[in-house]
């Protein structure tokens, strides 16, 4: 099975290097037993991950077992994971299997494994090595054969450095270590992503498109919420459209392109702050941006009106243009010069493609 194949096979969408590396690293490791550890920030795609490394392996005739750590109450997680005798404590009115013992022959991933509690973790690995256990409250050791797949969106060296995460489960983890690229990393895989979710979603509706203009808009965007967000917005484009294709307009109230990665803005980076602090930084944002709207345009009429009175001065009379002509004019002109390229247009105006599309829809207005 070639790396596109084993793509195709299991839902990893992408056409990068850096998809197409870990498609190939995760064909490799599939067929052994060990251990993987799958860093990624939420929503990059660490379960299809998980779910490909399984159905490749000589397990996939056994079950994949999903636990999210997070979401299991800290008192209930170690009966969750190895189970519990009938009556062991206050509520358990009958036996039950853990997810160990249910994920027995096949494979158990274990997502957001940095929120495991400190105390857990030393159970935990011992089962991991050992591959045996007792249920809470039995006195009978069980036996299993698994393979473990742990996911964070967490630094697990920063974790142990800081006495939340045990050293020692942090090296038996980490064999095998694959990092997901978050979304911002690989917008050359947005447009396959795009018309993935919307074969997937169709709402009903048939032969939904998406117009180049509409991924260029969606490439500017830095999707915090990785492809997670992008599957949403898809969707909602979808269901709020009366159109069979999708453009910039569609788009335009379900994301902001004017929040960029804070690594390319001159603007304070924040980690801590009160909601109060957090919208004053939300606010100070927009301004900003509105002003560099507004330096852009000044920027613009400025040199536009310049060349006009040098090319007039001997026709006194003729007609004095308006701002918005003198708009019109320079992005239709701009248009014809591009041969219809938006971005190129933006560019050869000197204004950010948002600023251009915005403008372009009042005029079309």
């Amino acid at each position: 099975m070639t790396v596109d194949q084993f793509k195709k096979e299991y839902g990893i969408i992408g056409r990068t290097k850096e998809i197409n590396d870990l498609a190939d690293i995760a064909m490799q490791i599939a067929k052994s037993d060990i251990s993987v550890l799958l860093y990624g920030e939420s929503g990059t795609g660490k379960e299809v991950f998980a779910n490909a490394i399984h159905q490749y392996s000589n397990r996939s005739n056994k079950q994949l077992v999903s636990v999210n750590c997070g979401a299991i109450p800290e008192g209930l997680l170690e009966s969750e994971l190895f189970g519990h005798r009938k009556g062991s404590f206050t509520g358990a009115i009958e036996t039950r299997k853990g997810y160990f013992e249910i994920a027995d022959g096949g494979t158990l991933f274990l997502d957001e494994i940095a929120e495991m509690p400190y105390t857990t973790q030393v159970r935990f690995l011992r089962a991991l090595e050992t591959k045996e256990f007792m249920r809470i409250g039995d006195d009978h050791i069980t036996r299993v054969d698994i393979r473990v797949i742990a996911a964070t969106n967490k630094d697990l060296q920063k974790e142990v450095e800081a006495k939340r995460f045990r050293e020692d489960l942090y090296f038996r983890l980490k064999a095998v270590a694959l990092n997901i690229p978050p979304l911002r990393k690989r917008l050359g895989d947005i447009e396959e992503l795009a018309k993935y979710f919307i074969s997937k979603y169709e709402n009903g509706k048939k032969d939904i498109t998406i117009t180049n203009d509409a991924i260029l808009f969606l490439q500017q965007y830095h999707w915090p919420g990785n492809i997670r967000e992008l599957k949403n917005a898809i969707e909602s484009a979808i269901a709020l459209t009366r159109f069979s294709v999708l453009d910039v307009s569609s788009f335009e109230n379900l994301i902001n392109v004017n929040y960029q990665h804070a690594e390319n803005r001159n603007l304070p980076v924040y980690l801590k702050k009160t909601p109060e602090e957090a919208d004053r930084e939300i606010l100070y944002r927009a301004l900003f941006e509105i002003k560099k709207d507004l330096l852009e345009l000044k920027d613009l009429l400025y040199e536009r009106q310049r060349e006009l009175n040098d090319s007039s001065n001997d026709k006194k009379d003729e007609e004095i243009l308006s701002l918005a002509d003198i708009e019109r004019d320079a992005i239709k002109n701009a248009i014809e010069k591009t041969r219809g390229n938006k971005r190129e247009a933006a560019k050869l105006l000197g204004i950010s493609e948002r600023t251009f599309y915005r403008k372009l829809k009042e005029f079309e207005d």
